[in-house]
């Protein structure tokens, strides 16, 4: 684990940051059916519905995560990504829980996300599960299939 790890909401016009969107994009891709990523642009995370946060370890990105408003007490995790040279030190639990932290100052009752069913996707899932998350119907727009896997916390 990070011991002095910062995560701070972010305007996401610096490099670093939209390097790490691009990574997690082409990742996405490289893993997914294309009607099957979610994940959202640059462009699409500045918009007044979410909320994007970086991690920091000094001046070096080390990760990030947004939170996504759906609707009267839902949100939804959007963008949780480590940097590679920090997968497996904490980066990904410090940013979920900085968001779920978020999402209560809020107001919102339950906090919801979608990832992938396989391999590639697991650390994530277990991630969540760890945390409390749940597998659910899909919420939003999602749709149910052999791909997508939506879960979802009551907090």
């Amino acid at each position: 684990m990070i011991e002095n790890l910062t995560i701070v909401p972010d305007d996401l016009t610096g490099e670093p940051v939209l390097a790490l969107l691009q990574f997690h994009l082409d990742e996405m891709h490289q893993w997914s059916p294309p009607e099957s990523v979610h994940a959202m642009p640059a462009e699409r995370l500045r918009q007044p519905d979410v909320l994007f946060f970086s991690a920091w370890d000094g001046d070096r990105l080390a990760g990030c995560g947004a939170i996504k408003h759906l609707e009267e007490g839902h949100g939804e995790l959007k963008s949780m990504r480590a940097a590679p040279d920090y997968r497996g030190k904490g980066v990904g639990k410090a940013i979920l829980l900085r968001l779920l932290e978020e999402a209560r100052t809020r107001g919102y009752t339950r906090v919801s996300l979608e990832t992938g069913r396989p391999a590639p996707f697991r650390d994530a899932q277990n991630l969540y599960l760890a945390h409390g998350f749940a597998e659910c119907p899909p919420f939003s727009d999602y749709v149910s299939d052999d791909f997508s896997l939506c879960m979802t916390k009551a907090l």
